[in-house]
């Protein structure tokens, strides 16, 4: 851990906006600096600064480090790290905390949302009707008695598959690091899964190995009309392998949360009339960032009490 001998004791720097309920938990506890609305600032903060919190849009990379030189802990406000070099930060003994279960409600809601759009074709159909125009179609599919297949099977992956059993659906999952399951989800190998389902459902943990597993290859392993949806990381899919995937018709849709950049500027895949797509929304609900922000706040906290914090992040 770091000395944090020079720093202002207990300073705290709040890099994106956090639940107000979360922050407000901060100050009863250490000064809290808020650049959320200035960025600009961050790097003169975290110099004494003790902890760092961010969610998605600030980069926590070696760089913002070196300017950090008291930092104890660094809090995610989320599931994801990616943004976070956490190799660095272990490196010089700074604690990374998340929330992993914070959003897992909302994301696996809106999976089955995306899923009903796809299978309901609301591509289409909403657009034509805000336009004037009455498009009735046989165009639709039922999801009951379907397979679906979800890859990744943790927090997410875990409240998607009850879910989709709800809906009278089948599920399967791959996921290397579970070895068993007690819902009634049959684990299957990564090319099982893909001959297997009628829908795909992408929920694992982003690793460098996993970039473009949905490409070409793997797509054309998939059931002809199959729908591909991903609420993880935007990597896992080669996008314009997915475009012509469908363009052939050998996918029948895609439901999109998440995109290989971001903001996308992919408007051939998102104007696509069987692909519906949100901007990247899966844990944005009140209830999932107040959840993370408590989440992660109670952790730092911890941390800086010498406690050892709940949701650790490890290399």
């Amino acid at each position: 851990m770091s000395d944090n001998s020079e720093g202002q004791p207990g300073r705290v720097v709040v890099a994106d906006a956090l639940d107000e309920s979360a922050v407000a938990l901060l100050r009863s506890h250490f000064e809290v600096v808020d650049v959320s609305k200035d960025p600009a600032k961050l790097g003169e903060a975290v110099a004494t600064a003790r902890a760092l919190l961010v969610r998605s849009r600030t980069k926590v990379d070696a760089a913002l480090f070196e300017k950090a030189p008291v930092l104890e802990v660094v809090g995610r406000a989320g599931v994801g790290v990616d943004n976070i070099d956490v190799l660095t930060a272990h490196r010089k003994g700074v604690i990374v905390v998340n929330a992993p279960g914070a959003a897992a409600t909302s994301a696996a809601e809106l999976t089955v949302g995306l899923l009903i759009a796809v299978a309901r074709d609301f591509g289409s159909h909403i657009p034509a009707l805000k336009q004037g125009q009455w498009t009735k179609g046989m165009n639709g599919f039922e999801l009951h008695g379907r397979t679906a297949g979800i890859v990744g099977y943790g927090r997410i992956g875990r409240e998607v598959g009850k879910r989709f059993r709800a809906l009278g659906m089948r599920v399967i999952a791959h996921d290397p690091f579970v070895q068993r399951t007690d819902d009634g989800t049959t684990l299957v190998s990564f090319d099982e899964l893909l001959s297997m389902s009628d829908v795909i459902s992408i929920h694992a943990t982003f690793v460098n190995s996993s970039e473009h597993l949905f490409r070409a290859e793997t797509l054309g392993k998939m059931r002809k009309g199959a729908v591909l949806l991903n609420l993880a990381r935007g990597r896992f899919v080669h996008e314009g392998d997915l475009l012509a995937a469908l363009e052939s018709g050998h996918l029948g849709g895609a439901g999109l949360d998440v995109f290989e950049e971001e903001p996308s500027k992919n408007t051939k895949l998102l104007q696509h009339p069987h692909v519906v797509a949100v901007p990247h929304i899966g844990a944005s609900t009140r209830e999932a960032q107040e959840r993370a922000g408590r989440t992660v706040v109670e952790d730092v906290i911890r941390v800086l009490k010498g406690e050892s914090p709940e949701f650790p992040v490890h290399v």
